[in-house]
C-alpha cells in the first residue's frame, strides 16, 4: 500500500508526499501476527524487493519449530531472526516486518502485550515527539494545531534559513524542539554557533548534522556542543556502533532500519555500556510499526515515533495517546486494533 501523507514532507534531502509500505501476516495455530515494512524512496526497498524477498522469508519460518508458547520466545524469535538476515543483504525493512509478526505473534501465543514480554514499564514511557517538515508559516501554523496534545516537536532543518524557521516557530509555540539537520550542514564553526542559539530557543538535542560519512565532523560539533549530538543516517544497524560511537553522544534507534526489534535491543544494551543516549524513532509508518517502537521505547531516553499521525491512510486504529505519550493497555501482542 501507499501511506498518504497529510503535508508534503519536505527535509534537506527533497520532498516527498507517500511512503511505501507492506503488511506482513504469520499464522500459526489460529493467530495471527501482523508486522509492516515501511520503505521510504532512499534506502532501496519497494514493493517488488520486499515481496521478493517476504517470499524466501516464508520459506525459512515454514521450516521452523517455533516455541512461542514459552517465556523464550525472545531468544527463540533472536535466533529465527538471524536466519532472516543471512537470507540477503539488505532488505532491513522487510526483515523488520517479519520480525514485528513475530514479537506480536508471541505476544498473543502467551496472552500478553508485548511490552511486558520485554521488560518494559510504562511509567517510564518517554513523551514523544511530532515532526515539522520544513514548511512555509501558515503551513506550520496548521502542522502545530495538528500537534495538539503533543508535548515535543521535532523540526526538521538544514534548507535554508534555520534561524527564520525557529523564530517563526517559536511566535507559535513555546513547546520543546528536536531539531534535525537531516545531513544538511556543511560548516562546523557556523553549526557550533547555530546550536548555541538553538539551545537559547529551547531546543534540547540535534539530529545528524552533517553527511553521514563526516564522522570527523560530527566528532568535532560532539566534543564542544552543549546540546546532545545524535547520530540517524550515520547510524544503521548494530555493527555501525563500535564506528559512531565516538562521534556522537547518542543514536537514533530505527526498526525500518536494524530489522526489528531483536537487534534494536541489542543495540540497546550494548550503547548502554558505550554510554550513549538512546532515542527511539521511525519512519512514516502505520500504528503497527509504531506500536512495536513504543513497546521498546519505555527502556529508551527519548521517543520519536509519531510516524501514525503523519499519514491519513492508516488502516489500523490509531495507538492511545496522553500527556503527550503513547498509552499502551494489556492487549496480548502489539496491542493493534482494526
Amino acid at each position: 500500500m501507499l501511506l498518504e501523507l497529510r503535508h508534503p514532507f519536505r527535509l534537506a534531502t527533497g520532498t516527498r508526499t507517500h511512503t511505501k509500505v507492506v503488511l506482513t501476516q504469520i499464522h500459526w495455530e489460529g493467530l495471527v501476527g501482523f508486522g509492516e515494512a515501511a520503505m521510504p524512496p532512499y534506502y532501496g526497498e519497494d514493493h517488488e524487493t520486499a515481496k521478493a524477498f517476504l517470499s524466501k522469508a516464508s520459506e525459512v519460518l515454514l521450516n521452523e519449530n517455533n516455541s512461542f508458547g514459552s517465556s523464550d520466545g525472545k531468544e527463540e524469535i533472536a535466533r529465527i531472526m538471524e536466519k532472516i538476515d543471512a537470507i540477503a543483504p539488505g532488505n532491513n525493512a522487510a526483515k523488520a516486518s517479519v520480525d514485528i509478526a513475530l514479537h506480536d505473534l508471541w505476544g498473543k501465543v502467551i496472552g500478553k502485550p508485548l511490552w511486558q514480554l520485554l521488560g518494559s514499564e510504562l511509567e517510564k514511557m518517554p513523551a514523544t515527539s511530532f515532526t515539522l517538515g520544513i514548511a512555509e508559516p501558515a503551513v506550520m501554523q496548521q502542522k502545530l494545531e495538528e500537534a495538539s496534545g503533543f508535548k515535543i516537536i521535532k523540526v526538521k532543518l538544514g534548507s535554508g534559513d534555520d534561524r527564520q524557521l525557529i523564530r517563526s516557530i517559536r511566535e507559535m509555540s513555546s513547546l520543546p524542539i528536536y531539531a534535525d539537520a537531516n545531513q544538511g550542514w556543511k560548516d562546523k564553526e557556523a553549526t557550533l554557533d547555530l546550536v548555541y542559539w538553538l539551545q537559547e530557543q529551547n531546543v534540547q538535542l540535534i539530529e545528524q548534522p552533517f553527511h553521514k560519512d563526516d564522522l570527523g565532523s560530527s566528532a568535532w560539533l560532539t566534543e564542544r556542543s552543549p546540546l546532545p549530538i545524535f547520530a540517524d543516517e550515520s547510524f544503521q544497524r548494530f555493527t555501525d556502533l563500535d564506528r559512531v560511537s565516538d562521534c556522537f553522544h547518542g543514536v537514533n534507534i530505527k526498526l525500518m532500519k536494524c530489522i526489528g526489534i531483536s537487534e534494536a535491543i541489542r543495540i540497546a544494551d550494548v550503547a548502554r555500556k558505550h554510554r550513549l543516549k538512546l532515542m527511539i524513532g521511525c519512519m512514516t509508518e502505520t500504528s503497527c510499526g509504531i506500536m512495536a517502537a513504543a513497546a521498546l521505547a519505555p527502556q529508551i531516553d527519548y521517543a520519536d515515533t509519531d510516524g501514525c499521525w503523519l499519514v491519513r491512510n492508516n488502516p489500523f486504529e490509531m495507538p492511545a495517546f496522553g500527556n503527550g505519550r503513547i498509552m499502551l493497555d494489556s492487549t496480548p501482542g502489539l496491542g493493534l486494533k482494526k
